[in-house]
């Protein structure tokens, strides 16, 4: 199993990106997929995943900004973030696993400026 994260970049503060993450390889046991961030200096920290009865759930910081969808015809999955804050600033990894991440991708940089 790999996971393919992109997206992210620098953007202003109130400004909005989209995350992806193909994932190649059997798709067997991935029952959650979730995505992480980890900031400098911070531990990582879940910010929203989704199990294959597309239940999801949120880190409190983002709820109401962020939104985990996936495309199963394509094997990703996608994480679309509005009114992006500078706290928002780290890099996000995709993950993958019967419950707790077991497969990850690797990071991508998200960067808002203020």
């Amino acid at each position: 199993v790999q996971l393919q994260a992109s997206g992210g970049g620098l953007v202003q503060a109130g400004g909005s990106l989209r995350l992806s993450c193909a994932v190649s390889g059997s798709r067997f046991g991935l029952d959650v997929m979730a995505w992480y961030r980890q900031a400098p200096e911070k531990e990582r920290e879940l910010v929203a995943e989704i199990t294959s009865a597309s239940i999801t759930n949120y880190a409190d910081s983002v709820k109401g900004r962020f939104a985990i969808f996936r495309d199963i015809a394509k094997n990703t999955i996608y994480l679309q973030m509005n009114s992006l804050r500078p706290e928002d600033t780290a890099v996000y990894y995709c993950a993958a696993g019967p419950g707790g991440p077991t497969y990850w991708g690797q990071g991508t940089q998200v960067t808002v400026s203020s």
